[in-house]
């Protein structure tokens, strides 16, 4: 698998944070305000040199284009977050707004939909599954992370002039996306001369603007926004440009899961689009992707297994009694 980056440290151990125990439902007592905070601080990302990251989509919104407001509910977010965390996700991300066009939604309701669950979540889940908050408002970064957050998902790509400082001066983590349109507003037959060309050029600017406002290079993630105001054939030859991306030197994560060029390239509906959502998901790992934005997280889990095993960056989980 292509590997854009220099460091050469060593894979997990074999079934190491494979899968997460089922833990208690007990809350923090209250005790050691410095201390709590503390625990709540940002965590930084694993290194992705010889691992691939799975990042479970918990959606806080009634309408999201796969699972419909299934994960509405604040028990049915938290609860799902446990549940992907036990089947082997390394982050979890939140979101409280859709990406598509839309009315907008005040900050502090989105704040309200997100930080409860990942206050849950950080309490609940084990140290190694990593929280994520999917947003473009600085306020509602500043909030998810003092919640215990670990990472910012900015599918617009900074287009909160405060989002990169806010980012940096909590010590979190960034993904960096590729989209076009203002937030939530509509961007009918996107038009590219070079969409590999203008996206590389978009993502290293943002990457400039994020640097420039002291977030380190080790916790930003870079994502070409695969649908994200594209059509499918634009997608389909963005990512066929994959390697623009990983040049770059950092992880690249693949937001591809049940997406519409999926479908399209395949003639199914989002519910029928698993195998082309796994078989994107290997490709893209084969060509650089090192985080994986997925629905169906043991599925992928397993997929991702499999690849590192092959690729020897982990040993298989035995036992091994086969012609042994």
């Amino acid at each position: 698998m292509n590997n854009a980056y220099d460091g050469g440290s060593a894979g997990r151990s074999p079934g190491s944070e494979s899968t997460v125990a089922r833990t208690s439902g007990a809350m923090l007592d209250g005790s050691a305000g410095a201390s709590r905070a503390l625990s709540r601080a940002p965590r930084p990302l694993p290194d992705t040199s010889r691992r691939v990251l799975v990042m479970a989509i918990v959606n806080r919104t009634r309408d999201s284009f796969f699972d419909e407001g299934r994960t509405w509910g604040l028990e049915a977010a938290v609860a799902a977050g446990l549940e992907a965390g036990r089947d082997g996700a390394d982050l979890i991300d939140v979101g409280g707004v859709k990406f598509a066009p839309g009315d907008p939604l005040p900050a502090a309701e989105e704040s309200e939909r997100v930080v409860p669950v990942i206050a849950a979540l950080r309490r609940e889940l084990p140290a190694h599954v990593l929280l994520s908050v999917d947003t473009f408002h600085a306020s509602v970064a500043d909030a998810a992370i003092e919640a215990g957050a670990d990472l910012i998902n900015d599918t617009t790509g900074l287009s909160d002039p405060r989002m990169a400082r806010a980012v940096a001066e909590a010590g979190a983590s960034l993904v960096i996306t590729h989209s076009a349109a203002q937030p939530r507003r509509p961007l009918p037959h996107p038009q590219y001369d070079d969409v590999v060309a203008e996206v590389r050029g978009f993502l290293g600017e943002r990457l400039e603007r994020a640097l420039t406002a002291g977030i380190p290079q080790e916790r930003i993630v870079l994502d070409p926004g695969p649908d994200l105001n594209k059509s499918t054939v634009q997608t389909l030859e963005m990512l066929r440009g994959l390697d623009e991306y990983t040049a770059f030197g950092l992880p690249l994560l693949a937001a591809l899961s049940r997406k519409d060029f999926v479908g399209e390239s395949l003639d199914l509906p989002k519910q029928e689009r698993l195998e082309g959502s796994l078989a994107a998901a290997a490709w893209a790992v084969q060509r650089g992707a090192r985080l994986l934005r997925v629905h169906d997280v043991q599925a992928t889990v397993r997929l991702v297994r499999m690849l590192e095993v092959l690729e020897g960056w982990r040993d298989p989980e035995g036992p091994l009694v086969h012609n042994a």
